[in-house]
């Protein structure tokens, strides 16, 4: 569907290209530079679309449609991805057992947390603070 949507898209914009190229613009004839009554239409009534006018017109709506409709599937990519056979393969890294404790080592009795802003000393008590006279 992209290869076909990104086909339409060049071809339209190859045709938009040659439709703005091929048509003359307003007021390009040499009487309009020198106040020839058709130097009026510049500023009043463009009259009727021609048939160039009515091209560029759909081609650039078709133009900005197919750049719509690519932008939203280039960000909307499916789960398909070059990473996605990578991540498969690498295993999750395993976490080193604990090592089993002996007879001989002791727990040591665990201390609470002192609170926050008291000051402790090496051995881990809380030492109270004094209230500043």
């Amino acid at each position: 569907m992209t290869i076909f949507l990104v086909i339409i898209h060049v071809t339209v914009c190859v045709a938009l290209i040659a439709v703005v190229l091929l048509q003359s613009g307003k007021g390009a004839e040499m009487g309009a530079s020198f106040g020839a009554s058709g130097s009026q239409s510049v500023f009043g009534a463009g009259g009727g679309s021609t048939f160039m006018s009515k091209m560029t017109t759909g081609a650039a709506i078709i133009f900005m449609l197919t750049s719509l409709v690519l932008a939203y599937r280039g960000g909307h990519s499916g789960s398909s991805s070059i990473m996605s056979s990578k991540a498969a393969q690498k295993a999750a890294p395993q976490a080193p057992a604990a090592p089993a404790q002996t007879p001989q080592q002791t727990k040591q009795p665990s201390v609470p947390p002192a609170p926050q802003g008291a000051p402790q000393n090496p051995q881990g008590a809380v030492v109270p603070q004094t209230p500043n006279k």
